[in-house]
């Protein structure tokens, strides 16, 4: 690889942010930081009153997570319950506790319907009273096109409800080393991640049987 393809791909890896895991020790899904933070913040964005300048995902109680069940992404984090720190700007006139309470449910709301991410925790920081809110940022730009391969793991993983197309945001679509599956890929919506990337396990697991697992990467939620 040149310096410049090196330096584009730890580009492309740091902006993914954290590798979260969705649903529990068994479900062997991840989601990048940047995609699970993009829904929440749409759902933040559909509240009147307040305008999100920040939010992070992070885990609740850092070390206590368990491994999950089969091997995770490089530098993901273990399942667990995780904690969504934002910092916003408010419109000044309306009561801050009942805009906080209403972000705190939206966000519940989105993490468990939207992504099936496990939120134990919500820390909202309002830094400013305006009187006129910001525009909301640009999200993040879906990843380009990436050679879909042709396999078995990546006919069954294109093939299943919910796939959008196979990302290639850490490393090559379809990954295989020591029995081991890793496939990379965005969600359509209004597809719930979590069910997606369960769905492409199974999926995955029947197509290549003698692979000896299978984990799923989700890089865009659509």
């Amino acid at each position: 690889m040149t310096a410049d393809g090196w330096s584009a791909a730890v580009r492309r890896r740091l902006g993914l942010g954290r590798l979260v895991a969705l649903g529990g020790f068994e479900d062997g899904v991840w989601i990048s930081e940047r995609a699970a933070a993009a829904v929440l913040g749409a759902a933040a964005a559909a509240l009147p009153g307040c305008g999100v300048t920040s939010l992070r995902i992070a885990p609740a109680d850092p070390g206590a997570g368990a491994g999950a069940a089969v091997p995770a992404p490089p530098t993901a984090l273990a399942p667990g319950p995780h904690r969504v720190s934002v910092e916003l700007v408010a419109l000044g006139g309306r009561p801050l506790p009942e805009l906080v309470a209403g972000l705190r449910d939206a966000l519940l709301t989105a993490a468990r319907d939207r992504l099936g991410l496990l939120v134990s925790d919500i820390d909202v920081e309002v830094t400013a009273l305006v009187d006129v809110l910001p525009d909301p940022p640009d999200g993040p730009p879906p990843p380009g096109p990436a050679d879909q391969p042709a396999s078995a793991a990546a006919t069954a993983a294109l093939t299943t409800p919910g796939v959008a197309r196979l990302t290639a945001e850490l490393g090559p679509p379809v990954h295989r080393a020591d029995g081991h599956i890793r496939v990379e890929l965005a969600s359509a919506p209004p597809h719930n991640p979590l069910e997606v990337g369960r769905a492409v396990r199974t999926a995955v697991g029947r197509a290549v049987p003698d692979a000896d697992s299978v984990a799923v990467l989700v890089t865009w939620a659509g």
